[in-house]
């Protein structure tokens, strides 16, 4: 909530999110519901992460449910509980089953970026990529992706706080859920803003990460 504060999106802007809305702490119903709301506010491209993919395996597939719970579903579970809802999967409302399982996209490419959760094979094109790489894959050696567009992802937490970029891409998880920094990174000015549990705000620019890392 401080970093929309922060950033205050307009209808004309695009909101991008790159997934794990679920399953990290214990507002996972809240959270879903400001998105739901920021959707009135302004356009927002959603797309699922590995927890969203696990939620939705678990609802078609039973005898996925309890990877899922032991992966952090008992947590979302609670957050409905909290929220007034009875506990178990068919008590969560029907809006959020809809943001689920229509809303939330695989991938979103703009004319200089590709925004994915973790990760893309290089030499595939977009339209060909498989699930591993884009929800569950950790870049231990990024690379560029053969369109030359910049990516934008997740997935990978930076536990130093700060964005990690690689060659032709940045990973903007820096470990929100593990009480680090919630990083929006707004391409139109190659600035990133960041806000903490803490209270605290920073706004620092790409070449300032490149170049000045240590004085951030």
């Amino acid at each position: 909530m401080a970093l929309l504060e922060t950033i205050k999106p307009e209808r004309t802007d695009t909101v991008i999110l790159l997934g794990d809305y679920i399953d990290r702490g214990s507002d996972s119903c809240d959270v879903i519901e400001t998105i739901l709301a920021l959707n009135q506010k302004c356009t927002v491209v959603a797309l699922a992460g590995n927890h969203e993919k696990m939620l939705l395996q678990a609802r078609s597939e039973p005898r996925w449910l309890t990877e899922w719970t032991i992966h952090g579903g008992r947590a979302t579970l609670d957050s409905y509980v909290r929220c007034g809802y009875e506990r178990g999967l068919q008590f969560i409302p029907s809006s959020h089953w809809r943001f689920f399982s229509e809303q939330l996209l695989d991938y979103w490419q703009t004319e200089k970026h590709i925004f994915v959760h973790a990760t893309v094979e290089p030499d595939l094109n977009l339209e060909e990529q498989l699930d591993p790489p884009l929800f569950w894959q950790f870049f231990i050696d990024p690379t560029r992706h053969k369109s030359g567009k910049t990516i934008v992802c997740g997935h990978t937490s930076q536990k130093s706080g700060l964005p990690f970029i690689f060659d032709k891409g940045i990973c903007i998880d820096t470990w929100a859920c593990g009480g680090g920094w919630l990083t929006c990174f707004d391409v139109s000015r190659d600035t990133f803003i960041q806000c903490n549990n803490a209270g605290a705000q920073r706004t620092f620019t790409l070449q300032t990460l490149a170049e000045h890392k240590d004085k951030i």
